[in-house]
Order: C-alpha cells, then sequence, then structure tokens
C-alpha cells in the first residue's frame, strides 16, 4: 500500500526583523538579487529623502514612536527602539537637522566667519576650532568675506538663518561693528577671533600686538634700522598718516607698537613707509619696489601676514637684493616654510592653532550656559629670531 502525501503549508514565522526587511524592501523598491540589493526604480531618478513616517512604517510602530526614539527622548521601550534604529539604518535615515533645531531650540552647529581663508593664520585658527567643536558633538560652517564688511553682515545674517547656536567672527573692521552689537544683544553667543571690536564688550581671542610690535621694532632699532616699511592689506581711502583711525585693531595695534617704540629710542617713526591696501602678490611686489627703491629707501620691510610675506620675498629676489645683506625682513606669523628659506627667516609667532581652540571653547561654554573661565587665558606671541634680520648696509645697491 502506497502513503500519498499531499503538499502541506507550513505557515511562515516571522521576527521583528524580518518584517523590518520586507516592509523596508516595500519602501525603496528593492529585491535581493544574486547581485544584492537592486533599486527597482525604472526611471533611476534619485530617491526622495526618508522621513519619519518611513522609518515607522518600517518598524510597525507608530510615526510619535519612532519620533522619540530617534530622538532619543520621552519613553519607548527597548524593543521599539532596537526596531526603529535598524529601519533607520537600513533606510539610511538622515533626520532633518533644521526640523530638530526648531523642536530642541539648538542645531548643534557653530558658524565661523573669518576674512582671507587663503591666509593660512585662519586656516590654522579655523583647525584649532572645528578640532574642538566636534570633540563637543559641533559642526562648523565657515565663511569668508575678503576681509569686506558688507560680505561680514551677509555671512552673519546667513549663518543666523541657518539656526546656528553662536558666532565665532574675526571682524573685518573694528569701528564697523553694529551688526555684531546686535547679534551680541539678541543673546546670540557670540566670541570675536583675532581683533577686537570698539565699544562691543564680547569675549575676545586675541594676541597683544601692540606690545610684540613694540619687542620686534626695538629689535630692529638694535640692529641700527631707521627706515623699516610695514606692509598690510588694510583697506583705506587714502594712504596712511598718523591721524588717521584704522579699521582693524590688529593693524592699528602693531603700528601703534611700532611708533612707541621709535619714540622711546628718540627717532622719527617712517610713516611715510606704511603700505597699506596691499592686494594681490602683483600689487604686493610693487608695494616692496617702492619702499626699496626710493630716495630714501627702507633697510627693513616688517610683512603684516604670511601671504604678504611671500610676495615680499619674491619682489627682493626678483630685485637681486640679498637678505639680510642688503635688506633685512620680519613677517608676522610663523609657518613651516619660514624656516626652509636661505637664511631662516626672522617672525613674530603666534598661538593661532591654540586661539582658535580657545575661541571654540569659550563660544561653547556659552552656548551651554556655563560662566566663563577665571582668569581669561591669555595668549602671547614671541619673536623668533632667526637669519633675515642684519646690520644696516653702507648703501642699498641699485637692482
Amino acid at each position: 500500500m502506497k502513503l500519498l502525501l499531499s503538499p502541506v503549508s507550513v505557515p511562515t514565522i516571522e521576527t521583528g526583523l524580518t518584517s523590518i526587511a520586507r516592509n523596508v524592501a516595500e519602501l525603496t523598491g528593492r529585491v535581493n538579487s544574486p547581485l544584492g540589493k537592486v533599486n527597482m526604480s525604472s526611471d533611476g531618478a534619485r530617491r526622495r529623502d526618508v522621513t519619519v513616517a518611513d522609518v515607522a512604517k518600517a518598524a510597525q510602530v507608530s510615526k510619535a514612536q519612532a519620533a522619540r526614539a530617534l530622538g532619543n527622548y520621552g519613553a519607548v521601550s527597548d524593543d521599539v527602539r532596537e526596531r526603529v534604529l535598524a529601519a533607520a539604518e537600513e533606510l539610511e535615515y538622515r533626520p532633518n537637522e533644521l526640523a530638530r533645531s526648531m523642536n530642541t531650540g539648538k542645531s548643534h552647529t557653530i558658524g565661523v566667519v573669518v576674512g582671507d581663508i587663503e591666509n593660512p593664520h585662519f586656516g590654522l585658527a579655523t583647525r584649532g576650532i572645528t578640532d574642538t567643536a566636534k570633540k563637543s558633538g559641533f559642526n562648523v560652517i565657515l565663511i569668508n568675506t575678503d576681509e569686506n564688511t558688507a560680505a561680514e553682515m551677509d555671512a552673519v545674517r546667513v549663518l543666523l538663518d541657518k539656526r546656528v547656536d553662536g558666532l565665532i567672527v574675526a571682524p573685518a573692521s573694528s569701528v564697523e561693528t553694529e551688526h555684531l552689537r546686535r547679534v551680541h544683544e539678541s543673546g546670540r553667543p557670540l566670541v570675536l577671533l583675532d581683533r577686537s571690536a570698539d565699544r562691543l564688550a564680547v569675549e575676545t581671542v586675541a594676541v597683544d600686538m601692540a606690545a610684540i610690535s613694540y619687542e620686534s621694532t626695538r629689535y630692529l632699532l638694535d640692529a641700527g634700522h631707521r627706515r623699516v616699511a610695514f606692509i598690510s592689506t588694510l583697506r583705506t581711502d587714502a594712504g596712511y598718516s598718523v591721524e588717521m583711525r584704522l579699521d582693524s585693531s590688529q593693524i592699528s595695534d602693531r603700528i601703534e607698537g611700532m611708533r612707541r617704540a621709535f619714540a622711546d629710542a628718540g627717532c622719527e617713526f617712517p610713516e611715510d613707509l606704511v603700505r597699506l591696501n596691499a592686494g594681490d602678490a602683483g600689487s604686493i611686489r610693487s608695494l616692496t619696489r617702492e619702499v626699496l627703491l626710493g630716495a630714501d629707501p627702507a633697510t627693513a620691510v616688517v610683512a603684516s601676514d604670511g601671504l604678504i610675506a611671500l610676495s615680499v620675498v619674491e619682489a627682493i629676489q626678483e630685485m637681486r637684493l640679498r637678505i639680510p645683506d642688503d635688506v633685512s625682513f620680519l613677517m608676522y606669523d610663523d609657518f613651516a616654510w619660514t624656516r626652509l628659506t636661505t637664511p631662516p627667516l626672522t617672525v613674530v609667532a603666534q598661538p593661532v592653532y591654540e586661539m582658535g581652540a580657545a575661541a571654540a571653547s569659550a563660544l561653547i561654554r556659552q552656548i551651554e550656559g556655563r560662566p566663563p573661565v577665571a582668569p581669561a587665558p591669555e595668549f602671547q606671541a614671541a619673536l623668533v629670531r632667526r637669519g633675515s634680520v642684519g646690520p644696516v648696509p653702507v648703501a642699498v645697491p641699485a637692482p
């Protein structure tokens, strides 16, 4: 006798995670194939953004439960949390940060506004900011203003519209600061970097430029130099005069330190050798030739930053002059390349990375409502004497 067996229907037992996988496949239009997951969308268009509702459907929970699990707030069971997070990972869910910031009042984002990201000074400061922000769970949005006050105003507005939790600003102007005053008065955390702002009592992370300028100028004076040129990118409507009010606290303090050093040495300050409005490399080389080829030429040149220094050194080489035999040279900021030239360059070294890190720490402290550190950290620059400053030559040779 034969026993005939008829097919028997065996029920499928579906676990929570296999249910999630099936729901995810339905949502994304993907199926398993020998080549892995294949998108079955026929038009090839980019998949729309996954929403909390999509995650909730895949996890078979309510939208409110999914939102609580994803936002890590409110009461939710471990089982629901596990299913929601698994669905979110499978769907490649990314939270809507703007919506989250509207709900929580926090975006975990810092806005940073600087004058020139091509300048290694600001590049290094920004690295200090981002490293510190990342450790505290903050992202950074960086905007360059090209040292233009109107562009800075627009940058501040854009960042506030993006609901950043606070701002770090290197002001293009220490005088035109009404937009920063409004930010401060609104209660939004604000820290100034590298430069101060007139009559604006906010935390400022900067070096005492007048003091280090005085020290470095005395060093040049002690070497016999009386004709010292100073070249800066600071924009002004006219050539420099001692009566003019300068927009930048940094440049104002540097020139003030130079003037005080000359006065203490009983020497006349060579204001005719102060060159502002240095722009691109060509204009910097032109200004360098002006101060070195005049009737009473400079015997030493001070460059206000690393970008200017490169073009000044290039102009000196083009004129076939030798550093320091024919002209002495000193620059602000210490970068690796300054030690690789022949001779190595004398510099004013600033703790730029540390200043950026301190600015970020101060801002995060404000955002979190913690009191300021007392006493506030002070940053000192140092004169690093290498080989680019020498005695005054007997005569500056013609190029």
